[in-house]
């Protein structure tokens, strides 16, 4: 056996990859408009108050979009800063040559994370005096001043310095000589709820608990600290949640969180998630389709099978809620969504064939599908739909 495996080796690892000649669309792949990040930014910043500026949340490779592409585009769209969750992902951006403000809104507290952050010109999150003396020392080694903002809970429960606390602590964070408060920031837990125009919401609880706090510190403007609170929601509730930034994500990518509340913001969905046709066939009344057979054909049954799955992303409980767009029709998918695979009942079609290319998600001849269509019919999130789409599917930059 030994030998075998050696001569394996032998015949086929010193061959060329030819990794680079597959068509990307050659199964199934998203498309990302460039143009429509572009535009919603420019629409969204439309409705900010005058002199706030616009942070595009990034995270998750852009939400699944593609990190390089958003930011590039956002950026020219008129967001002046960048969010992301991780180190890595502000490094990454760094690497592209993307030289504006970035915020990772993750928690660093090791020396070694904040010294890359620092390195790499990234602004932390901090949440309590242990990283704050760390990043002093840090700024102080290097002869500089080490950039950060700082999170403050009023609400969320999950990052910040505790609000009862933050009035002394934030006095002495400002008598460290090396270090430079470029943020206070706290999160808003329920602003995508649907009550959140009520006086008493947590929501609104939230946005006054912070501005009393904020009267309390007695910011000097000329520290040109920016005070931000709302994300997309929060954006969108009004004015009184912008302060002096919005850190903005789902709406950039042209959702809308708050659509039964706001209505059409004419954002534009930058996604749209396609699959080819790799095999058709037909079966007869009362035959089962995949996976334990859940689906039975109640008619001769024409089916397209697509290659996509679970494993691009396409959460499994979404098995038979959702259909397709071809030619302006919609197609209803059938049985078990599998790992690799779906099937498709296309009995209505005339012109379905192997190598057609079906839509998921997206908009095409009047019909759309939205990441919001899907959240519903699994009791999940847009969120959670965008950024579970998995790196193989590849990403095509459609402008």
């Amino acid at each position: 056996m030994p030998f075998l495996l050696n001569k394996r080796k032998n015949n086929f690892d010193n061959r060329p990859s030819i990794e680079g000649e597959i068509d990307p669309t050659q199964r199934a792949w998203i498309e990302v408009s460039g143009k429509a990040i572009e535009a919603n930014v420019r629409k969204l910043k439309s409705k900010l108050k005058k002199n706030c500026e616009f942070m595009a949340v990034v995270k998750a490779d852009g939400y699944g979009h593609d990190a390089k592409v958003v930011s590039e585009n956002a950026i020219k769209g008129g967001a002046s800063q960048l969010g992301v969750a991780t180190l890595k992902e502000g490094i990454k951006l760094r690497s592209f040559g993307i030289n504006i403000p970035i915020l990772v809104l993750g928690n660093l507290y090791t020396k070694k994370d904040l010294l890359i952050c620092f390195r790499n010109d990234l602004m932390p999150t901090i949440s309590n005096m242990r990283e704050c003396l760390i990043c002093n020392n840090i700024g102080k080694g290097n002869n500089l001043k080490f950039s950060l903002h700082l999170k403050v809970d009023t609400g969320m429960s999950r990052l910040g310095f505790e609000c009862n606390q933050f009035i002394q602590q934030f006095k002495n964070i400002k008598s460290l000589e090396n270090i430079t408060v470029k943020g206070i920031y706290s999160h808003l837990a329920c602003a995508d709820e649907h009550n959140v125009m009520n006086p008493k919401s947590k929501t609104q609880l939230q946005k006054e608990k912070f501005q009393e706090l904020l009267k309390l510190l007695k910011i000097d403007k000329k520290e040109n600290i920016k005070i931000h609170l709302a994300n997309s929601a929060g954006m969108i509730l009004g004015k009184d949640f912008h302060f002096d930034m919005v850190r903005v994500g789902l709406s950039m990518y042209g959702y809308n969180p708050l659509v039964k509340i706001n209505g059409n913001l004419f954002l534009k969905p930058a996604l749209f998630l396609k699959a080819k046709v790799t095999f058709v066939r037909t079966i007869e009344k009362g035959t089962g389709v995949s996976y334990g057979n859940k689906f039975v054909s109640d008619r001769k049954t024409n089916l397209a099978v697509l290659s996509i799955g679970y494993a691009d992303g396409i959460i499994r409980n979404l098995s038979g809620k959702i259909s397709l767009i071809y030619n302006k029709k919609l197609y209803p998918q059938v049985g078990s969504i599998t790992m690799d695979q779906m099937m498709v009942d296309i009995t209505d079609s005339d012109d379905i064939k192997v190598g057609s290319t079906m839509l998921l998600l997206g908009s095409e001849g009047g019909k759309s599908i939205s990441p919001i269509d899907w959240a519903d019919k699994c009791n999940s999130i847009p969120w959670e739909i965008l950024c579970s789409f998995k790196n193989r599917l590849p990403r095509v930059q459609v402008d």
